[in-house]
């Protein structure tokens, strides 16, 4: 995809992101015709957000969340300064497309995850990170119907990025527990909605992680150390509405909240 059309199509999404607006797709002069040309697009993208990158997120790590955008697989996202908040923060929702919250993992690594000649593993990119965090994410898209347009734009449309909430690092008692079997339930205001397992996550979120590192390298945009990763959610999206309180509870590892504003 040549500079003029990914500049193009970010420009495209930045302006109906910002706005709080969508579009049907990509207009034909710019629409991503590849996985490689939707991540030229959101490299783009968030040059004009003027939002630093902070990390990845993965999209579609299970089944429920490639039925929910009509992929076939795991997509790659930026997450951005502009839209990562703390445990317990309030967030509009009148403007979600989407309005769902998802519960998930979130890796911080200690070291850079170069290309080696060979693929990475769980073990490996556990023994690279340095703490492990619980998170919401709050996704949508600027599509007007994302289940349709397809990965290359959804991937220019970062992943389906909107907000996400970050909870402080969690006891280094995670290093010794079967995250593939680790329960996670939702709370919308005070009422279980949802439940799921860390296997939702492409079998386990530290199975997420060794792919997100592998496909990165295959893109050209290694994972660092110092980066956050959300591997995808833990439950089916649950739906929520603007005044609704949100709480996600992890077990033994702790909850993270969020509240979304009337």
């Amino acid at each position: 995809m040549g500079d003029a059309r990914a500049s193009e199509a970010a420009a495209l999404i930045w302006e109906n992101w910002r706005n709080q607006s969508r579009i049907a797709a990509l207009p034909e002069s710019c629409r991503p015709r590849s996985v490689a040309e939707g991540y030229a697009a959101q490299s783009a993208l968030g040059g004009l957000s003027g939002w630093s990158p902070v990390g990845w997120k993965i999209a579609a790590t299970s089944a429920a969340g490639q039925q929910h955008i009509g992929v076939d697989g795991p997509l790659a996202g930026r997450l951005l300064d502009g839209k990562l908040h703390t445990d317990g923060a309030e967030l509009a929702a009148a403007h979600l497309n989407m309005a769902v919250v998802e519960a998930e993992f979130v890796f911080r690594l200690a070291d850079d995850l170069p290309a080696r000649g060979r693929d990475y593993t769980p073990e490996d990119v556990v023994a690279a990170t340095e703490t492990l965090h619980l998170g919401i994410e709050v996704p949508d898209s600027r599509f007007e119907d994302f289940s349709v347009v397809g990965a290359p734009q959804l991937i220019a449309d970062n992943a389906c990025t909107e907000f996400f909430v970050l909870g402080e690092a969690v006891s280094e008692v995670w290093r010794g527990l079967d995250l593939a079997g680790h329960a996670v339930s939702v709370a919308i205001n005070g009422e279980t909605e949802a439940e799921g397992i860390g296997a939702n996550v492409l079998g386990d979120p530290r199975r997420a992680l060794a792919w997100l590192a592998d496909d990165r390298i295959a893109q050209g945009a290694l994972l660092h150390a110092g980066e956050i990763v959300t591997t995808g959610t833990c439950i089916v999206p649950a739906a929520i509405k603007p005044g609704d309180h949100v709480v996600a509870d992890f077990g033994v590892l702790g909850r993270i909240g969020v509240q979304f504003s009337a």
